[in-house]
């Protein structure tokens, strides 16, 4: 039986590359060998150092999310600390037993024995294996312990190996996204990491504008990565050679905005020494990019509508009209349609500026994207502190992928 046992667990984890069907498989196994009502794999949480339910059978999902543990609690928090199988013989009876789960419900029926041993790697314990067993009085459950213990060791190897894969498939992903960056250069549309249908739907609509004239609106939440997207389409139109000129519409005042904007000559106002070129002037024959262009004040955005009609503008403080031959993008996370209808933005500008929008997802919609950035921003971050992370685990990536990201894109970098 023992033998039996054990070939059918082998043959579980090896019958799958997903780690939580095999041990679902296996603890298929163990109820129909150990005449088991429930049983569960939980393991240790790298990010938390709590313990929490991996795999369980017959347990619903939220009996399953409020089985965690610290270690050293319950009964399953005591067998990991200690690293030693524990038998209660009576569930009902066991003050440790902590039943988070609240999944017994019938233990004043029938009365169960509940059997836990260590999952272990090497010398380190990783977490617990652990069944609900028959009440069969207070036998030793011997055979039954050393049973679970070679079945626990044989997942504590599964779990290795499928960490060392999780790591090894990073390390492979971010080899991939170097390879590719020095292929496709630092700003072409092949610098944007993503793998997800959203991010494929909005790059398709750049690039067909990239090599037009057509003023682009980019919208989207804070951190989605419109100023990268800017970029690649600057860098893949016939305006390439010439300058990408970024202005950051939020982060002045609108006095030193209009000057920034249009230069000023010597003795415009006080501390104005010399004359200089505005950032219209100098992205002449290339792109202006104007991010957060729903921070412009009303007067701001007068001057800037006779720049997009005319092409032409004067130095702050100058008479001479200047002709410009400028490509402008600009960037909002703002409803400007509504700014309009509340007269907080020119109708007329909106118009002019939003020939071609293109709307960035958030990162909350486009999650399968989410382990690509991670293997970017790792080996990024590698070469920046000369480092040799190789990745992230499995739970960690878990961690990763449950978390709504209202900062998006920048806020996952800075996290890594």
């Amino acid at each position: 039986m023992k033998v039996k046992v054990l070939a059918d667990v082998g043959e579980a984890l090896a019958g799958s590359l997903d780690l939580e069907k095999s041990l679902g498989s296996i603890l298929n196994v163990l109820s129909d060998s150990l005449e088991m009502k429930r049983g569960t794999v939980t393991l240790v949480d790298p990010i938390t150092n709590e313990l929490r339910i991996e795999v369980a059978q017959g347990l619903t999902k939220k009996e399953k999310e409020r089985g965690r543990y610290k270690i050293g609690e319950g009964v399953t928090g005591k067998v990991v600390e200690s690293g030693e199988a524990m038998v209660v013989h009576d569930i009902e009876a066991e003050p440790l037993f902590l039943n988070k789960t609240r999944a017994r419900k019938d233990l004043k029926q029938r009365k169960f024995a509940f059997l836990c041993v260590p999952i272990k790697v090497g010398n380190k314990v990783i977490g617990a294996l652990s069944v609900d067993h028959l009440f069969k009085g207070n036998i030793p459950y011997e055979e039954d312990t050393k049973l679970l213990t070679i079945i626990a060791s044989m997942v504590g190897q599964a779990v290795k190996i499928r960490d060392l894969a999780e790591k090894e498939k990073q390390a492979v992903m971010a080899e991939n996204v170097k390879l590719k960056q020095q292929l496709k250069g630092k700003y072409k549309f092949g610098n944007v990491i993503y793998t997800s249908p959203a991010m494929e739907t909005v790059l398709e609509g750049a690039r067909q504008v990239a090599s037009s004239n057509a003023a682009v609106l980019l919208r989207g939440e804070s951190g989605t990565g419109k100023e990268l997207v800017a970029a690649a389409i600057h860098y893949s139109s016939l305006r390439a050679q010439k300058a990408f000129i970024k202005v950051a519409c939020a982060a002045l005042p609108e006095n030193l905005l209009e000057s920034e904007l249009f230069g000023y000559e010597k003795g415009a106002f006080t501390g104005a020494m010399e004359r200089r070129a505005g950032r219209f002037e100098l992205a002449h024959g290339g792109t202006i990019f104007l991010d957060e262009i729903g921070d412009l004040s009303p007067a701001t955005q007068v001057k800037l509508l006779r720049v997009l009609q005319e092409k032409e503008f004067q130095r702050l403080g100058g008479t001479e009209t200047i002709k410009v031959d400028v490509r402008v993008i600009c960037a909002t996370h703002q409803n400007l349609e509504k700014m309009v209808k509340e007269k907080k933005f020119r109708d007329d500008l909106f118009y002019r500026i939003n020939v071609f929008p293109v709307t960035l997802p958030p990162l909350r919609d486009r999650k399968e994207d989410i382990p690509l950035l991670v293997a970017h921003f790792t080996h990024k971050y590698n070469k920046e502190n000369k480092k040799s992370i190789e990745g992230i685990n499995r739970a960690a990536l878990d961690t990763l992928m449950g978390y709504d990201w209202p900062g998006n894109v920048r806020e996952l970098e800075n996290v890594i």
